[in-house]
């Protein structure tokens, strides 16, 4: 028989359990982000200075600025993209070579590039463009690619990748498996013969070579087999997927640094959304990369983390929980408390030449925010000797959509359209790269 108290418990718990199945779907409603676009609505905040050291003391010289840049690095591994394990050493394997590529305009071939010398180690597959036209060893993109390398030109001699993608509604994909319907569907954002007609070449990788983009407790891609590096640093501080991407694009550029076709001191690093975070960590975090773009890049890669405007930190690390280290969770809904700011980031690459792109319909990603960052990099690549965005004095607002700044060592461009790596596009970082990677005889 059941106790009058065990029934008024039993009861009890009953009314508690269709509580919470009635209330649940209130509850997540409520809880439902809702960004913010209105300017008038942007939290109070204060920018930490890339001048000022943690001490309080100003930095005013390049020698100053060199300590300064030692802490901001550190402290952006330890606080926002986590901390990645000692380049390792590389091989490398010639996979296909086409000395007829783009109707003879091009040389394409792709390598593999592994992490490590072991016959098992992991490995990221490299599809390589260089210009048959070219009396030596040129200057290059480099950038990741979303849906695998066969994506980028409709050539069905390019290999269909066999790593995990994210499934897609156009037939690209079976079941995280890339099917051929998918060769040549991203050739919009990759201009390869725009490219190569202009005396440059491309490499591409595909990111989920180096690591998938999903949340899997680290146990695919090179977390895996180089986490034990990582022993002695504690887990809140260790390198999330970020990071890893921009460790392959370091690798690659090791190889690089090899292979004859191409000048790996005149390498531009370049990256869209995303992949615009990570080519900005990427150049911040290894100089060897001669120049440095970003692509609506937004939160967590060229804009203000502290407008929360569009994407913020507490939405993105919800959404993307594997993006970044484990640390840059206690910045939700507290982007104050964070000791950096992405426009630190930023002047991490001074005095390299770097671009920021945005959009007009690129709301959540704050375009304002990326030009604001840009902005307040440049008393940096003045300090180190260069014209910054050019001019003697930085421009009051924002410039019009399609009126790039690029005069100086950093430029800007608000593009009409949507969230995407355009022709428009290409087309400024080609003649940023023209004056900035151009060989100097």
């Amino acid at each position: 028989m059941i106790s009058p108290l065990a029934r008024k418990s039993f009861s009890l718990l009953f009314l508690l359990t269709l509580s919470f199945v009635f209330l649940a779907p209130t509850i997540a409603e409520a809880q439902k982000f809702v960004a913010n676009y209105d300017e008038s609505k942007i939290p109070d905040y204060q920018l930490p200075d890339p001048l000022v050291t943690q001490a309080g003391e100003a930095v005013t010289t390049p020698e100053q600025w060199r300590e300064r840049r030692s802490v901001l690095v550190d402290l952006f591994e330890k606080h926002v993209y986590g901390v990645s394990p000692k380049p390792c050493p590389i091989r490398h394997s010639l996979v296909s070579c086409d000395e007829n590529a783009l109707g003879g305009k091009a040389v394409r071939r792709e390598v593999d590039v592994f992490f490590g010398e072991s016959d098992d180690a992991h490995s990221m597959r490299l599809l390589i463009y260089t210009p048959t036209k070219s009396t030596g060893a040129s200057a290059a993109f480099v950038g990741l690619n979303f849906q695998g390398n066969h994506t980028i030109d409709p050539d069905p001699s390019i290999s269909i990748t066999e790593s995990w993608v994210r499934d897609r509604r156009d037939d690209s994909t079976d079941g995280h498996r890339a099917t051929a319907a998918g060769r040549g569907v991203a050739a919009s954002r990759w201009p390869v013969e725009t490219i190569i007609d202009r005396g440059y070449s491309l490499v591409t990788i595909y990111y989920g070579d180096i690591d998938p983009d999903f949340d899997d407790g680290f146990q695919n891609g090179i977390h895996g087999p180089l986490g034990s590096q990582l022993d002695d640093v504690p887990q809140v501080h260790r390198w999330g997927s970020i990071a890893a991407w921009a460790y392959g694009l370091s690798r690659a550029l090791d190889y690089l640094e090899t292979d004859s076709a191409i000048d790996a001191t005149r390498v531009a690093v370049i990256g869209h959304s995303r992949l615009g975070k990570t080519s900005l960590w990427a150049g911040a975090s290894d100089p060897r990369f001669a120049m440095v773009i970003s692509n609506d890049s937004g939160c967590g890669g060229a804009a203000l983390s502290r407008r929360a405007i569009g994407e913020t930190i507490g939405r993105i690390n919800t959404s993307f929980p594997h993006w970044f280290c484990d640390q840059y969770v206690k910045y939700n809904e507290n982007e104050n408390a964070c000791p950096v700011d992405q426009h630190e980031l930023l002047a991490l690459i001074a005095p390299r030449p770097l671009y920021v792109a945005s959009a007009t319909e690129d709301q959540w990603a704050d375009p304002k925010g990326e030009f604001m960052s840009a902005t307040l990099a440049d008393p940096v690549y003045r300090l180190l000797g260069t014209d910054g965005m050019g001019g003697k004095s930085l421009p009051d607002e924002m410039p019009a959509a399609d009126q790039p700044i690029k005069s100086g060592r950093i430029g800007y461009h608000l593009r009409t359209g949507k969230h995407d790596l355009a022709k428009y596009d290409w087309e400024q970082y080609l003649d940023f790269a023209d004056k900035h990677l151009t060989k100097k005889e």
